[in-house]
This record gives C-alpha cells, sequence and structure tokens, in this order.
C-alpha cells in the first residue's frame, strides 16, 4: 500500500525537475525575441512609398511554390539593404489585387525596381548574388522604364487598379458563399449573375438622369424654323436641279437647230453654182462649138501626117465624119440657140 502511494508522488517531482532543468537550462536563448523580417509588406495604402528612394518589390502568392524558394534568398538581400542603400518590399497578390492590377502582373513571382518613381521590370533569377549585382552595377540603367500609361502612377493603370480590386472582391465574396455559408457553386453563378444586370441597369438610369440634366433641349420655334429652313433648301435644291436640265435641253435644241441652218445653207450655196454653171454654159455655146471645130481640124493635118509615115489606116470620108455622134454639149448648145430664137420671134410681133 506504501509502495502504492508513493509511485505518483514520484513521478510528479520527476515532471517538475525537468521542467525547472528545462527553464533553467537556457534562460538566454529564452529571452531572445524572434528575428524581424527586413521586408515591408506593400499594401494599397503605402504603396505610394515606392515613389521616393530606391525600391525593389516581389510580387508573390502563398500558393506559388517558386515564390516559396525564393523567400530566402530575399530575405538575405533585405538583409544587406541597407549597405546597398535600397529598400525591399513584397505584395501579396491575393490580398491586394488592386496593386497587381497597377501593375499588371501576370507571372509570379514578378520583380519591380523603382527609382524615384520611375519603374522597371526586373527578369532575372531571384538570387541576393544576381539581386546585389544588379543594384551595384546598375544594371537597372539598361532597362526600358514603364512610361506614359504603363506606369502604375498613371491614370490607366489606376483604373485597372480597380477593376483588379473589384474582382478580388468579387472572388472573396464567392469563397464565403460557398465556404462558409455552404451555398452550391452554381447558386453563387446565378447570384453574381442577376447583380451584374441590376448594376448595368441602374448605370443605365444614372447615365440618362445625368443627360437630362446637363442636356438642354432646343425651344419648338427653333426646331421648326430649322425644319423649314431644310425644306427651303431642298426645294432650292430642286429647282436648281429643274434648271440645269431645261438650260441642257435648251443648249441641244440649239445645237439642233444650227446644224439644220448649215445644212440649208450648204444646199442653197450647191444650188447657186449649178445655177451659174448652167448659166456659163448658155451664154457660151458658140465658143464651145469653135473649140470642137478646131478640135477637128487639128486632127486632120495629124491623120495626113500618119499616113504619109506609112501607117495604114483605113480612110475615113465625110459622110463618116459627119454621122459621127454629136457631144451632149454640142446639142445643149443648139437648145439653147433655138430657145433665143423663138424668144426673139415672139417678142417681134
Amino acid at each position: 500500500m506504501a509502495g502504492g502511494r508513493c509511485g505518483p508522488l514520484l513521478t510528479a517531482l520527476l515532471a517538475a525537475w525537468v521542467a525547472a532543468a528545462a527553464a533553467t537550462a537556457s534562460p538566454e536563448q529564452a529571452a531572445l525575441p524572434p528575428e524581424q523580417s527586413r521586408v515591408q509588406p506593400m499594401t494599397a495604402s503605402n504603396w505610394t512609398l515606392v515613389m521616393e528612394g530606391e525600391w525593389m518589390l516581389k510580387f508573390y502568392a502563398p500558393w506559388c511554390p517558386s515564390c516559396q524558394q525564393t523567400d530566402s534568398e530575399w530575405e538575405t538581400f533585405a538583409k544587406n539593404g541597407e549597405i546597398l542603400q535600397i529598400s525591399v518590399g513584397k505584395i501579396d497578390v491575393i490580398q491586394e489585387p488592386g496593386l497587381s492590377g497597377r501593375f499588371f502582373v501576370t507571372t509570379l513571382p514578378a520583380f519591380f525596381h523603382a527609382k524615384d518613381g520611375i519603374f522597371r521590370r526586373y527578369r532575372g533569377p531571384g538570387i541576393f548574388e544576381d539581386l546585389q549585382n544588379y543594384i551595384l552595377e546598375k544594371k537597372w540603367q539598361s532597362v526600358e522604364p514603364l512610361t506614359g500609361w504603363k506606369s502604375p502612377a498613371s491614370l490607366t493603370m489606376s483604373g485597372m487598379a480597380g477593376l483588379f480590386s473589384i474582382s478580388g472582391k468579387i472572388w472573396h465574396l464567392h469563397n464565403y458563399f460557398i465556404g462558409t455559408l455552404g451555398i452550391p457553386a452554381w447558386c453563387s453563378y446565378v447570384f453574381f449573375v442577376i447583380a451584374t444586370l441590376v448594376l448595368g441597369l441602374f448605370m443605365g438610369l444614372v447615365l440618362v438622369i445625368i443627360s437630362e440634366c446637363f442636356y438642354v433641349p432646343l425651344p419648338r420655334h427653333s426646331s421648326e424654323r430649322s425644319e423649314q429652313n431644310q425644306r427651303s433648301e431642298e426645294a432650292q435644291r430642286a429647282e436648281q436641279l429643274q434648271d440645269a436640265e431645261e438650260d441642257k435641253d435648251d443648249s441641244n435644241e440649239e445645237e439642233n437647230k444650227d446644224s439644220l441652218v448649215d445644212d440649208e445653207e450648204e444646199k442653197e450655196d450647191l444650188g447657186d453654182d449649178d445655177e451659174v454653171e448652167e448659166e456659163e454654159e448658155e451664154d457660151n455655146p458658140a465658143s464651145g462649138l469653135d473649140e470642137e471645130r478646131s478640135d477637128a481640124n487639128d486632127q486632120g493635118p495629124l491623120r495626113e501626117g500618119s499616113v504619109a509615115k506609112g501607117e495604114v489606116e483605113p480612110e475615113e470620108t465625110e459622110e463618116d465624119i459627119t454621122e459621127q455622134p454629136r457631144s451632149a454639149d454640142t446639142e445643149q448648145g443648139e437648145d439653147s440657140l433655138r430657145q433665143r430664137k423663138s424668144q426673139h420671134t415672139d417678142k417681134g410681133p
């Protein structure tokens, strides 16, 4: 009985002795606080600190294996920040989606260098030696800075940050519906679709109200005058088109008349020329006969000469010569002489 009672007492004393020995074994180690990290967390409220001085920023996510592999190197780099005269920060994209949108982070981990508000993307490995050489050798000077709308401080990137922050809040709300409340995922999706439609209708209504407030409608008489002016302008254009068509028709008619007149004048000129030729022939019938007689006399000696040279030709008698048909000119001359004689005889009595 005595042995059974002493057993629990011995075990209690042994446990108390072990605890006391552990407490007194390393009093100096128990007194030291845990080492504080030199990496400064950046949020949407204090990110403007990087606009002054020189900074190196790291974007990471707790679930990213590559980000976890560079954590120790990043801590070592931050410890040497005082020597390098540089500040080191880190940004959790899960907790700060707005900053990831402001810097337009698409891959993890992502590193950025900032010097007096000018940002550059560091695309090297996240190793301490490479990071240290990047600062000491000033390799960042050969990297093209993010300027214009790509700069995180620009208005465009501020709008992008707002969109990313809204998407992050929606994602957190979706996780709250599924994890905490136990709502099915499809119910959460339906809720967000309906909320989007309602928000769109509300924004459209707000825009309509704003336009009605700032838009000043024109008075009725001014609108009526404008309509009348438009109608008068259309009527004037129609009249101008009609006048132009009439002018074209008149010009075509005048051209046709001019061509007809020219044709008639040419015909008259041709008729006058024919009359003049006929009168000349009537006035000079005797000259035509004399010319024929002279031609006949000229042919006589030529024939005689040809006979004298030995050319054998059939002899022609006076009867054959007289029997030759008279030319049309001689007949016309004789007819004209006969007409004149008849005219003189008629005038004589």
